[in-house]
C-alpha cells in the first residue's frame, strides 16, 4: 500500500489520508509541537559546559589549571584558578538554565494550547501538540490557526473564512475554499504564498493551490467556525519554516574581546619567553655558585630550568587574561538587563505590559545600533483605520476650530459628535466636527449623495445577527472604516444580494438594483458600481486614486477639482489615506447597449481581461467630482518623534513591510520618514533584473548632494538580492535617508537584514509584532519584538519586548547608550588593574634571578580580583552615568560614540597597556628604590622580602582605586560604600592574615608574620605609597583636562551645559505642523482584486447548514460527503 511505504530521508511529496491516523503513522511526519529551548535535564549539563568551553578563556583556565597540578612548575596554589574557573561556570550555567527554562515555559503555553479535534467521528479537546498531520480539526472565531491546514468547509456562504493574516504579512484577506479528501502535496518549505497539492476523492483528482491553505500563524475572524485538515504540524509549518535559525548571538565587543585574549596569550607567550631567556643566561653565570648549597636535581641544566620558568610564568602572569573577567561581564549585563524589565517609563498600562530583556548578553549592542529594521502594520501603525476627515462639494470636514477659526489640536479630552439620533450607529466611531452631521440632517443633496455612495460602493459583506447589530466583513480595513463613516451619517448599508443592496437613508429604508461591479486592481486603481434607485434613476459611483479619478472629470468639474485638491494636499500632508469619489447619471438606453457588450467580453474566451478594461474605461468618463475621504491608518502614539529623534542620533530606519506600494508610500510620509522637501523619491518597480540594475543606478555618485529616498517593491527586490546585483542595492540604498521595501516576504526581509550585516559591518536592529518578522528579528543583531494584536511569535524570538514602537527610543538613547559606556569603562579599567598588576612581576623577575618567585603575597594574587577591586568596578559598571536619562533623550547626538567604537577598541586597549606599563614602572621602582637599604625609626633592617610585597601590593591596590575614582561620573551611596569597603576589607584581611594567631595556626598558608604591623607604622612607607598614587593619577588628570579644554567631545559639553542647568525643560508638545503635499497623491488602498466577481456571484448566498453533523462523518478511507457538501 502507498500509505505503508516509510518516509524517505528526504522528503520529496507528501501523501496524506484523512482522519486516519494509523495510515498516516508510517510516514513520521512531524508532529505540532514547536521546541525553541537548547538544553533538556539530561543534555544541560554535558551541552553547557561543551559551549562554555568554547570560550577560549574557559579552555585557557582549564589547561591553566591542569598545569598548576604539576609540582615542577607551580609557583601558585591550585585554589587560586580553580575557585574563580568554578564560580564562572557556575554562574554562566545558571543564567543559560534560567533563559531556557523561560523559552521551556513559552513553548509550553503554546503547545498547550486547545483545539476540537475529530477523532472517531466525535470533536475531542486536544492539546495542540497532540494534533497531528491528517486530523481534521475544528475552529471557532478568533482562534488561531492551529498548524497549516487544508480548509474543508466553514459557517459562512460559500465555505468563505476571513482570515487575519497580520501575523504573516501585516494584511488581512479572504479565502474560498473547498472540501477536501486524500491529499498528496509538496513537502514542507517557507513559501507563503505557494502550495502545489492534488485532491483525490471517489477516483477523482482535483488540484490544490495556496487559496485553500490556511497557514499557522492566522487567526480566524469573523467566522463562527471552520473545519480543516492539518497537512503540516509543528516544525514543517510554513511559519515555522519561515522563521530562520535561532543563532546564538555575541556582541561586537564580545568578537573583539576574543581577538584581544588571542593578542594577549601572544603577548603573555613573548613575556615569559623573554623571563625563560633570562633564567637560561642567568643560570649560566650565576646560577652555579649556589649549587654548592642547592644542587640541581638530576637531569635539569640551565635550558631544562629555562623550558620549566616558561610555564611557571605562564602561571603566574595568568591574571593578564583573568577568569574574573568573564564573571563581572556577566553581572553587568544582568543587571543592566534589570534595568530594562523595572523601567516604569516603557510600562504599557492599557495592556500591563512591560519591558523585558528576553537575553542579558546584548545589553552594551543597543548603544551601538547603526541600522533598524521595521515592520509597519502593528510596529509603526496600531492596525486600525479611523474615517478622519473628508471634503464635500469644496468644503472641508474633520476639523476642529476655535471661536477665532484657528485650528485646534483633536486630543482625548476632545469632544465628539453624538450619533444617538442614529439607531444603527456604530458606538466605536469617533469624529468631532459637529457641522458635517448638521449638513447632512439638514438634507444637503450634495452631502447625501456623499455618503450614499460610500455605502453602495464596495465590496462589504454584512452580518446582523440580531435587529440592529450590524457587524461588517470588509477585506480591507479602508473600506470598513469608509462604509462604517457612512453608517454612522445616516447611510446604513444593511444586506446585499448578487442583483441588490439595501441600505437605509436617514431612516428610510431604500433598496437598489446591483447592474454591475467594476472590480479595483492596482492598474485600475479605482472602483465602481452600476445602480438603479428605485426611482429608476441610473447611476455610476466610483472611487478611486484622486489622480486616475481626475483624468475622468467631465470639464464642468473644474473649480471644484482645484479646491478638492488643495484639501487633498492638506490630508496628504497630514499622512492620511486618501480617495477621491465621482458619480455619473447614466442613460437606459445606453446601459442597455453597454450590459449587453459587458455580457459578451465577461463570456469571451481570448482578450476577455482587454475587453472588459476598454469598456470600463468608456462608461467611467465625463465623471461628476463629489469629494474626497481622508482616512487615518492610526500610528502608534509617538512614532513621528521617536523616529526624528533616532535620525538624529545618526541611526538609519528601513522600513520592510509585506503592505502594497501606496500604503507604505502613505506611512512613511505619516512618519515622517519621506517628506516633501527631499530631492528625489526613487520608485524601483521593474520585473526584470536589467530594469531594476537601470533604476538603482540612478544614484550614480557616492558624494550625491541632498536628500534622498527609495521604495522598492518585492519582486524588484528578489531580483535586487541576486549576488550580481546585490552590491548595486546596498550602495543605492545606503546613498538614501529612508529605505522602504514593500511587498516583501520574511525570507526576504531577513536576506535585506544580512545584506547589511555582511557588507557594512554594522550593528543592525529589527523590530516587529508578526510572526513574518520572525526571520529578520532573528537575523539582525539585535531583535525586538512588540507585544501587539499579532499574537507573540515576535516577542518569543526576540532578545527584548515590549507594548509600544516609541520605547526603543529610550532602550536605545538611554539603556542602550548607558550599557556600552558603562561596558567599555569597565573593560578599560579591568584590563588596566590587570596589566598593571601584572607587569609589577615582569620587573620583579629580573631582580629574582628570574625564579618565577611572585612579587606579592599568594592570598593578595587570590584575592586582588575576586575581593579587593571586584566590588568597586562593578558599583561603576551598574550605577555610572555620564549624564541622566532625560539629557540622554534630549541629546542624540550622545549616541554617536558608541557606533564609532569610541570608547573601546584595539587603539583603546593599546593605550591602556600603555597606561598599565607606565604605572607599573612608578609601581614597582618607587617602592624598590624607598625600600632599598631602608631601616625603620629604631634601626632595625626592614629590607626584606615580605615587607617589600606588602608595600608594592598596597601601592598597587591604591593606585589602582584612585584611577577607578577618576573613571566615576555618576556616584552613589552603593559606590562609596564598594570602593571604601573595599580598602577596609583589604586592611583587614592583611592585618588577620599576618597576624600570629594565623601563623601558629596554618604555618605554612600564612607566612607573613607580622609584616602589616611591622611595615604599615613607618611613615616612609606611606610617604612611598602618597608619591606613587600621585605620580600614577597625575599624567591623567592632566590629559583629560587639556582633552577637555583643546578637543572637547560632545559628552563633554552636554556635561558642561548639564552643570550649568538642573534639568532639561521637558519638550513641549508640539501642536501639529500644517504640512501642504504637493508632489504626491495620498491614495492608498489596501484592498485587492476578485471581490466585485465574487459579491455579484450568488455563490456567495448559498444555504447555510442548520446543524453541524460529525458524527461518523470522517471516518474511515477518505472524507464522507456529509461534510464535503457543509
Amino acid at each position: 500500500s502507498l500509505f505503508m511505504m516509510s518516509l524517505p530521508v528526504q522528503e520529496e511529496e507528501r501523501y496524506i489520508h484523512a482522519n486516519n491516523r494509523p495510515l498516516n503513522l508510517p510516514y513520521q511526519y512531524a508532529d505540532n509541537a514547536i521546541r525553541t529551548s537548547k538544553y533538556n535535564v539530561f543534555s544541560f549539563l554535558p551541552l553547557n559546559l561543551f559551549e562554555q568551553f568554547q570560550r577560549l578563556a574557559n579552555a585557557y583556565f582549564l589547561v591553566l589549571l591542569i598545569l598548576q597540578l604539576i609540582p615542577e612548575i607551580s609557583s601558585l596554589s591550585w585554589f587560586t584558578t580553580v575557585v574563580p574557573l568554578l564560580l564562572v561556570l557556575t554562574m554562566t550555567a545558571v543564567k543559560d538554565a534560567s533563559d531556557d527554562i523561560n523559552r521551556h515555559r513559552s513553548d509550553k503555553q503554546v503547545n498547550n494550547r486547545r483545539v476540537d479535534v475529530l477523532i472517531d467521528g466525535e470533536l475531542r479537546s486536544e492539546k495542540w501538540m497532540n494534533v497531528q498531520v491528517g486530523d481534521v480539526i475544528k475552529l471557532e472565531n478568533n482562534q488561531f490557526v492551529t498548524a497549516d491546514l487544508l480548509l474543508l468547509t466553514s459557517s459562512e456562504p460559500l465555505n468563505l473564512v476571513y482570515i487575519e493574516t497580520a501575523e504573516l504579512d501585516g494584511t488581512f484577506i479572504l479565502k474560498c475554499v473547498f472540501p477536501t479528501g486524500e491529499v498528496r502535496c509538496e513537502p514542507p518549505n517557507n513559501r507563503l504564498d505557494k502550495f502545489k497539492g492534488t485532491l483525490t476523492v471517489n477516483g477523482q483528482t482535483y488540484a490544490l493551490d495556496n487559496d485553500k491553505v490556511l497557514l499557522r500563524g492566522c487567526t480566524l475572524r469573523n467566522t463562527e467556525w471552520c473545519f480543516g485538515l492539518v497537512v503540516f504540524g509543528g516544525p514543517d509549518t510554513k511559519l515555522m519554516q519561515s522563521s530562520g535559525k535561532t543563532v546564538f548571538k555575541r556582541t561586537s565587543i564580545d568578537g573583539l574581546m576574543n581577538v584581544l585574549v588571542l593578542c594577549i596569550f601572544g603577548f603573555l607567550a613573548v613575556m615569559c619567553s623573554i623571563l625563560a631567556v633570562g633564567n637560561a643566561i642567568w643560570e649560566v653565570r650565576e646560577g652555579s655558585v649556589f649549587i654548592a648549597f642547592l644542587p640541581r636535581p638530576n637531569g635539569v641544566n640551565a635550558g631544562f630550568s629555562a623550558f620549566l620558568t616558561f610555564w611557571s610564568y605562564v602561571i603566574i602572569l595568568n591574571t593578564v587574561v583573568p577568569i574574573s573577567l568573564y564573571v563581572s561581564v556577566e553581572i553587568i549585563r544582568l543587571g543592566n538587563s534589570f534595568y530594562i524589565d523595572w523601567d516604569r517609563k516603557m510600562y504599557y498600562p492599557k495592556s500591563d505590559t512591560p519591558a523585558q530583556a528576553r537575553t542579558t548578553t546584548l545589553n552594551e549592542e543597543l548603544g551601538q545600533i547603526k541600522y533598524i529594521f521595521s515592520d509597519k502594520t502593528g510596529t509603526l501603525t496600531q492596525n486600525i483605520m479611523t474615517f478622519n476627515k473628508c471634503s464635500i462639494n469644496g468644503k472641508s470636514y474633520g476639523e476642529v476650530v476655535d471661536f477665532t477659526g484657528q485650528r485646534v489640536e483633536i486630543t482625548d479630552k476632545t469632544q465628539t459628535v453624538d450619533f444617538t439620533w442614529n439607531e444603527l450607529a456604530d458606538p466605536k466611531f469617533v469624529f468631532h466636527d459637529p457641522s458635517l452631521v448638521e449638513l447632512v440632517r439638514e438634507g444637503d443633496l450634495a452631502a447625501q449623495h456623499f455618503f450614499r455612495l460610500l455605502a453602495l460602493c464596495h465590496t462589504v459583506m454584512p452580518e446582523e445577527k440580531t435587529e440592529g447589530e450590524l457587524y461588517y466583513q470588509a477585506q480591507s480595513p479602508d473600506e470598513g472604516a469608509l462604509v462604517t463613516a457612512a453608517r454612522n451619517f445616516g447611510f446604513v448599508f444593511r444586506s446585499r444580494t448578487p442583483e441588490s443592496i439595501r441600505i437605509m437613508e436617514m431612516g428610510q429604508e431604500v433598496t437598489y438594483d446591483l447592474l454591475a461591479v467594476l472590480d479595483f486592481n492596482n492598474v485600475r486603481k479605482r472602483m465602481s458600481v452600476i445602480v438603479r434607485s428605485p426611482k429608476g434613476k441610473l447611476i455610476l459611483f466610483c472611487k478611486g486614486a484622486d489622480t486616475i479619478v481626475y483624468e475622468r472629470l467631465h470639464p464642468s468639474c473644474l473649480k471644484l477639482k482645484d479646491t478638492t485638491t488643495s484639501h487633498l494636499n492638506e490630508y496628504a500632508g497630514d499622512g492620511l489615506r486618501t480617495l477621491a469619489l465621482a458619480y455619473k447619471d447614466l442613460d437606459d438606453d445606453y446601459m442597455e447597449d453597454w450590459r449587453r457588450r459587458h455580457h459578451e467580453a465577461n463570456i469571451a474566451m481570448d482578450g476577455k481581461e482587454e475587453r472588459l478594461d476598454e469598456l470600463y474605461e468608456e462608461i467611467e468618463k465625463d465623471l461628476m467630482l463629489l469629494g474626497a475621504t481622508a482616512v487615518e491608518d492610526k500610528l502608534q502614539d509617538g512614532v513621528p518623534q521617536t523616529i526624528e529623534q533616532l535620525a538624529k542620533a545618526d541611526i538609519k530606519i528601513w522600513v520592510l513591510t509585506g503592505d502594497k506600494q501606496e500604503t507604505a508610500e502613505n506611512i512613511g510620509y505619516a512618519c515622517n520618514m519621506l517628506r516633501e522637501d527631499m530631492t528625489e523619491v526613487f520608485i524601483v518597480a521593474a520585473n526584470t533584473a536589467e530594469g531594476v540594475r537601470e533604476e538603482l543606478e540612478k544614484v550614480e555618485d557616492e558624494a550625491v548632494n541632498g536628500e534622498y529616498a527609495l521604495v522598492i517593491n518585492g519582486h524588484s527586490l528578489a531580483y535586487a538580492l541576486e549576488k550580481d546585483l546585490e552590491l548595486e542595492l546596498l550602495r543605492t540604498a545606503c546613498m538614501c535617508q529612508t529605505v522602504i521595501c514593500c511587498r516583501v516576504t520574511p525570507l526576504q526581509k531577513a536576506q535585506v537584514v544580512e545584506l547589511v550585516k555582511h557588507y557594512k559591518q554594522a550593528v543592525t536592529l529589527a523590530i516587529g509584532d508578526g510572526a513574518n518578522d520572525v526571520s529578520m528579528i532573528k537575523a539582525a543583531h539585535i531583535g525586538v519584538g512588540i507585544s501587539g494584536q499579532e499574537g507573540m511569535q515576535a516577542v518569543l524570538s526576540s532578545d527584548y519586548s515590549f507594548a509600544q514602537f516609541r520605547y526603543l527610543q529610550r532602550l536605545l538613547l538611554v539603556h542602550g547608550r548607558w550599557s556600552y559606556l558603562r561596558m567599555c569603562k569597565f573593560l578599560r579599567y579591568f584590563f588596566y588593574k590587570n596589566f598593571t598588576f601584572t607587569f609589577v612581576h615582569f620587573w620583579y623577575a629580573f631582580f629574582c634571578g628570574f625564579s618565577a618567585q611572585t612579587v606579592y603575597d599568594e592570598w593578595f594574587i587570590t584575592l586582588y580580583n575576586l575581593v579587593y577591586t571586584a566590588l568597586p568596578v562593578l558599583g561603576m559598571s551598574l550605577f555610572d552615568q555620564d549624564v541622566n536619562d532625560r539629557w540622554s533623550s534630549q541629546h542624540p547626538q550622545l549616541y554617536s560614540p558608541g557606533q564609532l567604537n569610541l570608547y573601546f577598541s584595539k587603539k583603546a586597549f593599546v593605550r591602556c597597556m600603555m597606561h598599565s606599563c607606565y604605572s607599573s614602572l612608578i609601581l614597582f621602582f618607587i617602592p624598590w628604590a624607598a625600600m632599598y637599604d631602608t631601616v625603620r625609626d629604631d634601626g632595625k633592617d626592614i629590607v626584606d622580602y615580605q615587607s617589600f610585597a606588602l608595600l608594592a601590593q598596597t601601592c598597587l591596590l591604591i593606585a589602582v582605586t584612585i584611577q577607578l575614582s577618576l573613571d566615576t561620573h555618576y556616584w552613589t551611596a552603593v559606590n562609596q560604600f564598594f570602593v571604601w569597603g573595599s580598602l577596609s576589607a583589604y586592611f583587614a584581611i592583611t592585618f588577620t592574615m599576618y597576624s600570629n594567631g594565623m601563623f601558629l595556626i596554618f604555618t605554612s598558608t600564612f607566612p607573613f608574620i607580622g609584616t602589616a604591623r611591622n611595615s604599615l607604622n613607618q611613615p616612609n612607607v606611606w610617604l612611598t605609597i602618597l608619591l606613587t598614587s600621585i605620580l600614577c593619577a597625575l599624567p591623567v588628570v592632566a590629559y583629560r583636562f587639556t582633552l577637555i579644554q583643546l578637543w572637547p567631545t560632545i559628552n563633554d559639553k552636554v556635561r558642561h551645559k548639564v552643570r550649568k542647568e538642573a534639568l532639561p525643560a521637558p519638550a513641549p508638545r508640539r501642536p501639529p505642523v500644517r504640512r501642504i503635499s504637493t508632489r504626491r497623491s495620498g491614495y492608498a488602498f489596501s484592498h485587492a482584486q476578485g471581490y466585485g466577481e465574487l459579491v455579484t456571484s450568488g455563490r456567495f448566498l448559498l444555504r447555510r447548514p442548520q446543524k453541524i453533523r460529525t458524527k461518523s462523518s470522517l471516518m474511515g478511507s477518505g472524507l464522507s460527503s456529509r461534510l464535503m457538501c457543509l
